[in-house]
């Protein structure tokens, strides 16, 4: 189980002393400091679910230190402790957003009692971010076929356990799912699920993303920022197509991982975390070895528990239960009600290869939710939602298309016309075509022909 950590700032030893045996008796983790400006130091590079803070300290008193705390863009619960006439002080502390004070001489009962009642308000409210965060996944492992069930018992495996994990597959088969399922079922739920997709971050920012950097690092920099690994202490951190990171900084990674510590660009000073990696990537990752784009140390290091999401068109058994449960899912979504799809329709959704996996049938079905009226989704829908893009121009700088692109225009809308009318049969379209499949294959490529035309 992970300890909740608690850092003590006062100047006088023996609170120091009581406070950290008494804490640690319960099960805390405590470090303790004397000075306002160590404590802010350490706060800065490490994760306290709490701080007991005195507000008569030298230099920097306890009301400026809770100020700058205020700045964190993740910061801890605050008790402060104050001395006989200075409740006023300590009010206005609460004020600026201390949960709660202690008053000298202290009880040690009832710094017990207040410290479990912040950490449990402190955990309240991580619970309201990660409940937030459970909404934005629109669906579940959704599916009968053997793939499925064997990813879900792969995830039922992995998830108790702190095993890196290295997800595999195409875009839109659902990678982030995948790990979000992993934490939810894991001993780290009740932390943080924490997000970087390496192919969004320019080479320059993805290390500085990571590991978070001091203000005096950068003369942009208007105050220092904790890095993603930081904010995932205790939780769960997803690297999102990890073969898009910069060999210098996967080099980086491969160092934390080993040494579970680290230095904030610009810092001196290494820090420790404790943090689940969940990798996924939807290239090869032996291909990018090969080709000198991804660190072979890595790769061993995160494929501890490998797992392979399959493509859509290989479980085309599931595409049924799918699109009944994105068909309810939307309409609840959009107060309409429920619709259901008929035969020849769901035929063409059977023949079809779905290039975007699950989520182009995704936005497909929603798609339908929204601008079908008829209580039943058929073939002719199909022909209705096609219409706006196919009878768009090529975007050019001239009104009219050149006769190349108008040319291209009608054989796209031409070839997809055929698609829809054998339900996207793709033998019976070559045929009528006079094309080989391949051949018929590789213009729906080339023309990137899909159900959202």
């Amino acid at each position: 189980m992970i300890q909740d950590r608690i850092l003590v700032i006062d100047d006088e030893s023996s609170i120091r002393s009581s406070l950290q045996g008494i804490l640690e008796d319960e099960g805390y983790a405590v470090e303790t400091t004397e000075t306002g400006e160590e404590g802010l130091t350490l706060l800065k590079t490490q994760n306290f679910g709490l701080v007991l803070l005195d507000i008569w300290l030298p230099e920097m008193n306890g009301i400026d230190v809770l100020r700058q705390l205020r700045t964190l863009e993740d910061r801890p619960s605050v008790v402060v402790i104050s001395g006989h006439g200075t409740v006023d002080t300590a009010v206005k502390a609460t004020k600026l957003g201390a949960f709660d004070f202690l008053e000298k001489p202290l009880s040690l009962e009832k710094v017990v009692l207040t410290v479990k009642n912040a950490l449990r308000q402190s955990k309240l409210e991580e619970e309201n971010l990660q409940l937030r965060e459970r909404l934005k996944v629109r669906y579940h492992l959704v599916g009968k076929s053997a793939p499925i069930q064997k990813l879900r018992t792969e995830i039922k495996k992995a998830a108790p356990t702190n095993g890196r994990v290295l997800i595999s597959g195409e875009n839109g088969t659902g990678k982030e799912l995948v790990a979000r399922l992993i934490h939810q079922q894991s001993q780290r739920n009740g932390k943080r699920f924490v997000e970087i997709n390496c192919a969004a971050i320019p080479d320059d920012l993805i290390e500085s993303e990571l590991f978070g950097y001091v203000k005096d690092h950068s003369a942009h920099a208007l105050k220092d920022k904790r890095g993603k690994i930081l904010l995932a202490d205790g939780g769960t951190l997803f690297l999102d197509e990890i073969g898009e990171m910069s060999l210098k900084t996967q080099a980086e990674l491969v160092k934390a991982v080993v040494e579970q510590k680290f230095e904030p660009l610009g810092s001196g000073e290494a820090v420790a975390f404790d943090v689940r990696i969940i990798a996924a990537t939807s290239k090869n990752p032996k291909d990018l070895i090969a080709k000198g784009k991804f660190r072979e140390d890595l790769f061993f290091k995160l494929n501890v528990i490998p797992m392979h999401i399959p493509a859509l068109r290989e479980r085309p058994e599931d595409i049924p239960l799918l699109i009944y449960y994105f068909l309810r899912y939307y309409s609840l979504e959009y107060g309409k009600k429920p619709k259901t799809m008929n035969k020849e329709a769901l035929k063409a959704f059977l023949n079809y290869h779905w290039p975007g996996n699950v989520s182009e049938l995704m936005n497909v079905i929603e798609r339908f939710v929204i601008m079908v009226e008829d209580e039943e989704i058929g073939i002719s829908h199909l022909n209705l939602l096609v219409e706006t893009r196919e009878q768009e121009q090529v975007p050019g700088l001239h009104p009219f298309p050149t006769l190349s692109q108008a040319t291209r225009l009608f054989e796209r809308k031409f070839i997809h016309r055929a698609l829809i009318k054998n339900d996207w049969d793709m033998l019976k379209t070559a045929a009528d075509l006079s094309l080989r499949p391949e051949a018929l294959k590789e213009k729906i490529k080339a023309y990137q022909i899909t159900f959202l035309d």
